[in-house]
């Protein structure tokens, strides 16, 4: 699903210090892997970079088989879908209804077949009733799971989230590890909730400083006092 090898990032040539430098890692089908670190370690940088918003400066990246370049880009995104931290930057059409089916209808699907996936999708959420709701009177729960529809209605194969669970009140963000639990796709979130990447991932990556730290199991990782001391967390 993802392999990187020695990538490095910059948010402009003019750049001295990379966002990230020297990351290497890949992400199997199926997998759920959560990316922790301190607030500035090149979490949400690796993210965009994987959907061809930050490209490359060096090394080589290859999402769902292919580099997430210009040639790429469309169908990159497509198969990788990308829920971004804030869900007031991803909805921006004036109904829930507007703002999932935006993304099927810019990759020309039929009306049917977005009517069919939107209904599955809000079933499966449990989101229904807020279909025709205007997405700026939702709260940040709902919100949550409405952007979160947004890109499950592309039917991806590769699900990135950044801050999940930020906005969220207990009751709606254990809903969200239940939703986030009972879905069969491949999955790299990005948080700073232990406690959510202890129940969703089996593995975690660790970034400090736009490098990698510590890549294993969760139970080690999160296990490790000195480690995440050491790392900021």
């Amino acid at each position: 699903m993802i392999q990187a090898a020695s990538l490095s990032v910059s948010y402009n040539s003019q750049s001295k210090v990379p966002a990230l430098e020297e990351v290497s890692f890949s992400v199997e089908a199926g997998e759920r892997l959560a990316l922790i670190g301190a607030n500035g370690a090149g979490k949400s940088t690796l993210l965009l970079s994987l959907v061809g918003i930050l490209p490359p400066a060096s090394g080589e990246l290859r999402v769902c088989g292919m580099p997430p370049d210009r040639k790429n880009l469309s169908e990159v995104r497509r198969r990788a879908a990308l829920m971004f931290q804030n869900p007031d930057d991803q909805l921006f059409m004036p109904t829930l209804e507007e703002d999932i089916a935006f993304g099927p209808r810019n990759y020309g699907f039929t009306e049917d077949a977005i009517q069919s996936r939107m209904a599955a999708v809000l079933g499966e959420l449990g989101i229904s009733h807020l279909k025709n709701r205007l997405s700026h009177k939702l709260s940040g729960g709902e919100k949550r799971l409405a952007a979160l529809a947004g890109v499950l209605v592309m039917e991806p194969s590769l699900l990135l989230l950044d801050e999940p669970s930020s906005f969220l009140d207990p009751r709606a963000r254990r809903g969200l590890i239940r939703i986030l639990g009972g879905l069969s796709l491949t999955m790299l979130i990005a948080t700073h909730d232990l406690d959510l990447a202890h129940r969703l991932c089996p593995r975690v990556i660790l970034l400090n400083h736009g490098r990698i730290s510590a890549d294993g199991p969760t139970e080690e990782i999160l296990g490790n006092e000195t480690l995440l001391e050491q790392n900021g967390l």
